[in-house]
């Protein structure tokens, strides 16, 4: 990050999946996103309904995406930050925001990447020991 370009934030700006794949790559997330599936992440972008990003200039440089119904549950998806700026507060920041966005009952619920698990405790998030996931093709035993 430079002095000269200040990071900005938006609510929902539209972004292209060169963009998005680009960003996830320089955070890292895109280890752990089907990133090389086209149709894959033209449908994350479509789908997600809050999205909250960060700019340096015209080059993103962070972003929320979220799925919620704004009044009661907000699952952050992606909170990726281009590695230059992580430890920067843009990450809390995008956080912030999309906290603002949500209804006073709502919870933002997430499933941390394996670096970043010792992040959100420290930030106020809260370890939840009841939550389960299941891929969308497995049979049910």
């Amino acid at each position: 990050m430079t002095d000269a370009v200040p990071i900005t934030y938006a609510r929902d700006r539209k972004i292209d999946r060169e963009q998005f794949v680009d960003l996830l790559v320089r955070s890292t997330l895109g280890e752990r996103r089907p990133i090389d599936d086209d149709a894959c992440v033209d449908a994350m972008l479509a789908n997600a309904n809050l999205t909250i990003t960060a700019w340096e200039g015209d080059r993103l440089v962070g972003i929320a995406r979220s799925v919620t119904d704004f009044a009661y549950c907000c699952y952050l998806s992606d909170l990726a930050v281009d590695s230059a700026l992580q430890r920067s507060g843009v990450g809390r920041e995008l956080i912030r925001l999309t906290q603002a966005a949500l209804g006073p009952k709502a919870k933002v619920i997430l499933l941390s990447a394996p670096k970043a698990v010792d992040y959100y405790p420290r930030i106020g998030f809260v370890k939840h020991p009841n939550a389960y996931m299941i891929d969308a093709t497995a049979p049910l035993e």
